[in-house]
């Protein structure tokens, strides 16, 4: 069982023993072993006239990811839940997570009312179309 859960050799050995190395290494593979538990892997795309959100969400079903709009703030949620068996499993180890997912953006120079998006084969990809450039109004004022 102690061979599918990796753990450095060396580390236990008692003439190199350090505590201090011990928690850096504890630390590290725990940061990059263990993916975001809040946050999902996302590319920005600036193609001119729009942005694309090209959004890694692999096992979500499209009923469970939610996209909201407010005060300039788009907001991707996800929710993934635990499957309950009846029948007791006997996991080694489980690295599958189970919960909330969310990431908010800045739209404040976005057409809200033009954002589309699509699922397929777990990537988000939302098409945030920009705002046309507002020239400012000039006017010729009279001198009295």
């Amino acid at each position: 069982m102690f061979e599918l859960i990796p753990f450095d050799r060396h580390i236990r050995s008692a003439a190199s023993f350090d505590p201090f190395r011990v928690l850096d290494e504890m630390d590290r593979r725990l940061m990059t072993s263990v993916p975001a538990v809040t946050a999902f892997r996302t590319d920005v795309l600036d193609t001119g006239d729009a942005f694309k959100l090209e959004c890694e969400l692999p096992g979500f079903k499209k009923e469970d990811i939610k996209l909201d709009v407010e005060n300039d703030c788009l907001t991707i949620s996800a929710e993934r839940k635990a499957e309950t068996k009846d029948e007791k499993e006997n996991y080694v180890k489980r690295e599958r997570i189970y919960g909330s997912f969310t990431r908010c953006f800045d739209v404040s120079g976005i057409n809200v009312d033009g954002i589309e998006a699509s699922y397929t084969d777990g990537m988000l990809n939302v098409t945030l179309p920009k705002k046309a450039a507002e020239i400012p109004a000039s006017r010729r004022l009279e001198i009295k």
